[in-house]
């Protein structure tokens, strides 16, 4: 593989006499992503960012090459379409007085320090897959918000997630809404708000498992991880969280130990039971802003935070069947379920990819690095984007191209493998921030008003 040694991949020696079988067995599977007819909750079915090779999905758009369909959606939001059954679905806020914009660029300080002001609307609408046409909306609430938000956010960042049989909308500071896929509203589950760090707001997704839905809701004044019940929309349980400032999506780990509940976080990086009981935790040394989302490959998940102001920058891959405290001596010392861990290899806002046997990490500032999935070696260091572009959106794969939305819509894509190298770049013209969909050979991109499906059928 020519991979150069990297001197800050920690590795514990239990953990080194797998790596060959695992290296092995990622050059192996290297182009074999998940056949994903649907697209159910943020970043894809199981939250990787990996999409099934398909012929009909593009390596080459614009606003008029490979557009199958556009859809205007009013308002704002940053929450990503998901897909199923052949039907899409997304949220926004629309305001009677549109006085308010998210912008581009970094936030080096306090966020908007006052909600937004006038009546606002939350909104669900489904759309027909094939055509475009809008099938649906229903208004969640209205009303005045009571909370402010990020700069670059809006009060539709979260994205919904579906098993199927329901369709569950998390509006952070305010509520989880269920819906039939129809449109039928079911339940609400009301959050009361709380005050959030430099008041960012609320921003994690939620994510559904066999029957329950989980929120976590991270801020200054009562954090905790809920279990919802996906039919009654009655809470299972509740458990308090010792954090103030984490806006990562929880994974669903499913490991062949068993079925876990993975949440970063600034004070301790955590996996619960289904029954939100601790399993594990650690202190990660984390960036003081927990952004990306963790994911599962080769066995193992990978955890990361890396705010742009920050030494520490930390990337880990954690081994399944921990318990307790996973680095009691701290990093330095032995630690056998985290298989290894980069101090300063990760992202701030985007959270990372792995293709095949290489993890990919998409910088806020047009970079990109690229480090071996299992051992974490550096493959190729920081690698320069076109220059001037910035991005929120994380990276998506399929057809062996890594694709990188910036926040300007330019998708830079890029060659899988262990070269780095541009293929060219797809302009779509409109502020871009949320993540993208993959679903029946249709890539849906979300801009600042519309919902374009691009496809080359």
């Amino acid at each position: 593989m020519n991979i150069m040694p990297c001197d800050h991949a920690k590795r514990t020696p239990s953990w080194r006499a797998a790596c060959a079988f695992l290296c092995l067995a990622s050059l192996c599977n290297a182009s074999v992503a998940p056949a994903q007819e649907a697209w159910t909750r943020f970043r894809g079915r199981d939250g990787t960012g990996l999409a099934a090779d398909d012929p009909r999905l593009p390596t080459t758009w614009s606003t008029t090459e490979n557009v199958a369909w556009t859809a205007e959606v009013p308002g704002w939001g940053w929450a990503s379409p998901i897909v199923v059954d052949g039907k899409v679905y997304l949220s926004t806020v629309v305001a009677d007085d549109d006085a308010w914009a998210p912008a581009k660029g970094l936030y080096l300080g306090e966020g908007v320090r006052e909600p937004a002001a006038g009546i606002h609307h939350w909104l669900v609408l489904c759309y027909d897959l094939a055509s475009g046409q809008e099938l649906w909306r229903h208004e969640a609430h209205v009303g005045e918000p009571t909370v402010p938000r990020h700069p670059k956010s809006t009060y539709a960042a979260e994205t919904p997630t579906t098993d199927g049989e329901r369709l569950y909308v998390l509006f952070g500071d305010l509520g989880l809404f269920a819906y039939s896929l129809e449109g039928t509203p079911l339940w609400t589950y009301e959050i009361p708000p709380k005050k959030t760090f430099f008041d960012y707001g609320a921003a994690a997704s939620p994510v559904v498992h066999d029957g329950q839905v989980f929120v976590v809701y991270d801020n200054l004044e009562d954090s905790w991880i809920a279990s919802v019940d996906a039919v009654t929309g009655k809470e299972r349980w509740r458990t308090a969280r010792d954090e103030q400032r984490s806006w990562a999506t929880p994974l669903v780990w499913e490991n062949e130990h068993r079925t876990e509940i993975v949440v970063p976080g600034l004070t301790r990086n955590r996996s619960y039971s289904l029954a939100g009981e601790l399993l594990w935790e650690f202190d990660g040394q984390m960036s003081n802003l927990v952004i990306p989302s963790p994911f599962a490959a080769h066995g193992m998940v990978y955890i990361a935070s890396g705010y742009v102001g920050d030494r520490q920058r930390p990337t880990f891959a954690i081994a399944p069947g921990g318990s307790g405290d996973l680095a009691p001596e701290g990093l330095d010392g032995e630690h056998p379920f985290i298989a290894w861990h980069q101090p300063q290899a990760s992202p701030y806002n985007p959270s990372q990819i792995v293709v095949g046997a290489h993890l990919y990490t998409l910088y806020d500032r047009g970079f990109l690095t690229c480090h071996d999935a299992v051992t974490g070696e550096e493959i190729y260091g920081k690698q320069r984007l076109p220059e001037g572009a910035s991005f929120t959106a994380s990276p998506w794969s399929y057809n062996g191209h890594l694709f990188c939305l910036s926040e300007d819509g330019d998708t830079f894509v890029v060659r899988c493998g262990q070269e780095f190298e541009v293929l060219g770049t797809n302009p779509l013209g409109e502020l871009c921030m949320a993540c993208p969909a993959v679903a029946d050979g249709r890539l849906l991109i979300r801009t600042a008003s519309r919902l374009v499906c691009l496809t080359t059928e």
